[in-house]
């Protein structure tokens, strides 16, 4: 997640500045063959042009507000798993506790299902995460060529690159037992397991007599609203924006970009001296303004990609972490992720 309320210009220009350098070039020699060798016929009226331009303003900008939508419900999904974390932990601390039925666990029985139950939760969240963030195909980790080149770029330099320490951190031995964790790995879905093996624990303690029946019911509850909620995370990761929209606007802004030095060139042609060549600078504005527009939501369409547009769900599982574990009276806690470079992971 980017937290800085402003762009500094130096951002913008690693963002999306090396558009400018092709724009550069194209205009210039649209424009100079133009000029130089009196090419009159190159020029287009600019009415249609910017009828065009109008259509594929209104293209991009349905992309990308189908991107944010994206992004935004992802969050919302990440809220609620938040929410229903801390609920598992008080509920877990308050429904386990010294005065269950089965008269044969002490206190530190007790305090050991409440921590098995609670690390398991948290082994969950980093495991849901490592999960979210392993590229798909559509992703530009995926492409080919500058794509891939410049995606690298953005993941080290605003993005997982700079947390890799804290991910290291989080690794899931430190919260499960050595077999529990052994086992974990031959699963291809690993988060689902890790639910599914809480609500076998907790059938457990039900007909241990540890756990009333109820409490086992509300309990499980909460479990089944993390299967819905990975889900939900599960459906924006493996369902891309539909590629008619999010491919073919690319190359609606590809033809805009192609006319619009030769519309530029009727609009200035009746200028005399150096003012014609303003039209260079103009233009390649114009065409990184569409240039920009269409780069934004494209990055913006996958929130589990691991740059710096992601949720910022390594801050949200150590939040989780601190306090379900601090609900266990425990004083030693991870420290919370902190901003680096502008970007929360």
């Amino acid at each position: 997640m980017l937290v800085y309320k402003q762009f500094k210009l130096k951002r913008v220009f690693a963002f999306a500045g090396y558009h400018m350098v092709w724009l550069t070039a194209w205009v210039s020699v649209v424009a100079f063959s133009y000029q130089k060798f009196e090419l009159s016929w190159l020029s287009i009226p600019w009415v249609p042009i910017a009828l065009i331009g109008t259509a594929v303003a209104f293209y991009v900008g349905f992309k990308n507000n189908s991107a944010y939508d994206r992004t935004w419900e992802a969050r919302k999904i990440w809220g609620a798993i938040v929410n229903d974390s801390r609920a598992w932990g008080s509920m877990v601390k308050a429904y386990i506790d010294d005065y269950s039925l089965d008269k044969n666990k002490n206190s530190q029985d007790i305090a050991d299902i409440k921590k098995s139950l609670i690390y398991r939760h948290i082994a969950w969240l980093y495991c849901l995460r490592n999960q979210l963030l392993k590229p798909t195909d559509w992703e530009h980790e995926r492409q080919g060529g500058f794509v891939k080149f410049k995606a690298r770029q953005f993941r080290k330099k605003y993005g997982l690159g700079l947390f890799e320490d804290e991910i290291k951190d989080a690794e899931l031995y430190h919260l499960l037992s050595n077999d529990e964790y052994q086992k974990l790995k031959h699963y291809k879905n690993p988060a689902t397991h890790l639910i599914d093996q809480q609500a076998q624990v907790l059938a457990q303690l039900t007909k241990a007599g540890t756990l009333e029946t109820f409490r086992q019911i509300e309990l499980q509850k909460l479990l089944n609203s993390f299967y819905e909620q990975q889900g939900k995370c599960e459906r924006i990761k493996k369902f891309p924006l539909p590629r008619q929209y999010g491919n073919i606007s690319q190359y609606l802004v590809s033809i805009f970009i192609f006319l619009l030095p030769f519309g530029m060139m009727s609009e200035f042609s009746g200028l005399t001296g150096g003012a014609f060549y303003w039209s260079i600078p103009l233009t390649v504005l114009v065409g990184w303004v569409f240039v920009v527009m269409e780069t934004v939501g494209d990055y913006t369409e996958n929130p589990f990609e691991g740059m710096g547009n992601d949720i910022p769900m390594l801050s949200l599982c150590r939040t989780i972490e601190n306090d379900l574990r601090q609900m266990l009276n425990e004083t030693e806690l991870p420290e919370d992720i902190k901003v680096k470079n502008g970007v929360l992971m």
